[in-house]
C-alpha cells in the first residue's frame, strides 16, 4: 500500500523555525520527484518546493518565490524520507503542509498538485505570536 506520511508541524512564533518530514512506504523513493505544498484556509493550494528524483548528476530543486531563501527541501532515499526545513517563518506561512510524490517526469519539477499522484495527509504548521 503506498503511503506518505508527514510530520513536524506545530505552532512557532514569527521568525521561528520547523522541519518538516515526509516518510514514504509501499515504493521506493528513488524514482520519484518530490514536492511539498501548502493551503491555507480559503486558498488554493500552492507548491511550495520540489526535488527531482537523483541521477549521475544530483537532483534539482526549486522553491516558490515565497520561501526562496527560507525554506530548503532534501531527500534521504536510504530513509524514504523527503524534508523541507522551514526557518524565518512568517504568519503568512500558515497552512496544511502536504507532501506529494509521482513518478513521472521524475527528472523534472512541477509546482502543479495536478501533477502528482500520491499524497499525504497533511501537517499543520501556524505561525504566531
Amino acid at each position: 500500500q503506498l503511503r506518505l506520511v508527514e510530520s513536524g508541524g506545530g505552532l512557532v512564533q514569527p521568525g521561528g523555525s520547523l522541519r518538516l518530514s515526509c516518510v514514504v512506504s509501499g515504493f521506493s523513493l528513488d524514482y520519484y520527484r518530490v514536492g511539498w505544498f501548502r493551503q491555507a484556509p480559503g486558498k488554493e493550494r500552492e507548491g511550495v518546493s520540489c526535488i527531482t528524483s537523483i541521477t549521475s548528476s544530483g537532483s534539482s530543486t526549486t522553491y516558490a518565490d515565497s520561501v526562496k531563501g527560507r525554506f530548503t527541501i532534501s531527500r534521504d532515499n536510504a530513509k524514504n524520507t523527503a524534508y523541507l526545513e522551514m526557518s524565518s517563518l512568517e504568519a503568512e506561512d500558515t497552512g496544511v503542509y502536504y507532501c506529494a510524490a509521482d513518478g513521472r517526469r521524475r527528472e523534472d519539477c512541477s509546482a502543479y498538485p495536478e501533477l502528482y499522484s500520491y499524497w499525504g495527509r497533511g501537517t499543520q504548521v501556524t505561525v504566531s505570536s
